[in-house]
C-alpha cells in the first residue's frame, strides 16, 4: 500500500525545488548549462515531474492547490532560464567587441598618416583667399534643372551657347521638367540670389560634368569656383581688382592680363590669364553680371550691378603643382599622391 502524503510535504518540495532552481540558474556559466538545467527541472523525467507524480495520492479537493503551485514554480523557472540566458549572450557580447574593437585614434601602423588630397587642398586654399576678402560659401545641387542651369543664365533654348557645354542629360523629374547634371556651378549664384537679396558676396565651390572626351587636359568630371559680388555702385575695375588680388595671393607676384571674351551671363566679359613659365596661361573667365540676368531675378539692375568670374580647379592645382595630366589626379595613385 502506497505511503500517505500530505499537501504541505509536496508544497515543501516545490518551494524547496524553487530555491534550489533559483540558484543553480543564477549560477550557470553558459548556455549549454543552461539547457540541462531546463531538463533536469522542467522535463517529462525531472524533479517537477517527480513531485507531481505524487499527486494522485492526494485527495481531489487538494490536487488544484498543488498544480497550481506547480505551474506558479515552471513559469517562474522558465522566466529565471530566459533572464539568465540573455544576461550570458549580453556578456559574451561585451567580452567580443572588447576583444576586437579597433582604435581608430591610434596611429597608423601600415604607413605615414594620410592628408589632403591636391584638389582639395587646392579648393580649400582658394576659398580662404575669398573668405579674406569678405565672400562667404554658398552651394548647390549637382542635378539641375533646365532653367537653372540654362535659362535663368541668358541661354534660353536653342541658344548657341549651350553647344558651349555638351550636357548630359538626366530623366525628367515627378513634374516632367528636364534635369541634367549640372554644367558648371553658376546656378548656385541664381539660387542664392532668388532667397538672398544684394548686397551679395558668394564664393561657389563644386563639381560639374561635361560630355568632354578624357585626355591629358580634359575629364568629364571636374571642379569649378564660381565667385559672384552684387552690390551699388560696382564696376569692371572692382572686378579686375578682385581678380588680380585673388590670383596675386594664389600664384604670387606674375602678370595678368584681361582678353575680351564672351558669356551669355556676363556683358562685358573677359578671359583671364597669367604668364607662367615664360607663356601665357588662361585660368579664369569673368564679366560684368548681364542685367538680363538681374530682371529675370526681380532685381532692378539700374540700382543694383555686381561680376561674376569662375575658373576650373584642377588647372589651378595642375598648374601650382606642375601636373601635366589631369587623370593623375584621379589615378588614387599613391605613388603620386604621396608628393603632395
Amino acid at each position: 500500500m502506497s505511503a500517505t502524503i500530505s499537501l504541505q510535504q509536496l508544497t515543501d518540495q516545490l518551494e524547496a525545488l524553487e530555491a534550489e532552481a533559483a540558484a543553480a540558474i543564477e549560477a550557470a556559466p553558459g548556455p549549454a548549462d543552461l539547457e540541462q538545467l531546463r531538463v533536469d527541472l522542467l522535463g517529462k523525467k525531472g524533479r517537477l515531474s517527480a513531485v507531481l507524480g505524487a499527486m494522485g495520492r492526494l485527495p481531489g479537493d487538494e490536487r488544484p492547490q498543488l498544480g497550481q503551485r506547480a505551474n506558479v514554480l515552471k513559469e517562474q523557472v522558465q522566466q529565471r532560464l530566459g533572464a539568465r540566458l540573455e544576461q550570458l549572450r549580453s556578456a559574451a557580447m561585451a567580452e567580443r567587441i572588447a576583444r576586437e574593437s579597433l582604435d581608430v585614434t591610434a596611429p597608423c601602423r601600415y604607413g605615414p598618416p594620410g592628408h589632403r588630397h591636391p584638389l582639395q587642398a587646392t579648393v580649400e586654399e582658394i576659398l580662404d583667399i575669398f573668405a579674406g576678402l569678405g565672400y562667404r560659401v554658398a552651394e548647390g545641387p549637382e542635378v539641375e534643372s533646365d532653367h537653372y542651369n540654362f535659362t535663368a543664365l541668358n541661354i534660353p533654348p536653342h541658344h548657341p551657347a549651350r553647344d558651349m557645354q555638351d550636357t548630359f542629360y538626366l530623366a525628367p523629374g515627378p513634374d516632367g521638367s528636364e534635369r541634367l547634371l549640372r554644367t558648371h556651378t553658376s546656378p548656385v549664384q541664381i539660387r542664392h540670389l532668388e532667397a538672398n537679396p544684394p548686397p551679395v558676396r558668394i564664393v561657389a565651390p563644386g563639381r560639374v560634368f561635361r560630355r568632354d572626351a578624357v585626355d591629358a587636359t580634359h575629364s568629364p568630371v571636374f571642379h569649378q569656383v564660381e565667385v559672384l559680388a552684387l552690390d551699388e555702385g560696382l564696376d569692371f575695375s572692382h572686378l579686375r581688382g578682385t581678380v588680380t588680388t585673388f590670383l596675386e595671393r594664389f600664384f604670387g607676384d606674375l602678370p595678368v592680363r584681361f582678353r575680351a571674351s564672351y558669356f551669355p551671363f556676363t556683358e562685358p566679359s573677359a578671359e583671364v590669364d597669367v604668364q607662367w613659365r615664360g607663356r601665357w596661361l588662361e585660368v579664369m573667365g569673368c564679366g560684368m553680371v548681364d542685367p538680363a540676368v538681374l530682371e529675370g531675378l526681380g532685381i532692378d539692375p539700374e540700382r543694383w550691378s555686381g561680376f561674376a568670374a569662375g575658373l576650373g580647379v584642377e588647372r589651378f592645382c595642375m598648374v601650382r603643382h606642375g601636373i601635366d595630366d589631369i587623370r593623375r589626379l584621379y589615378s588614387s595613385d599613391l605613388r603620386f599622391l604621396e608628393q603632395f
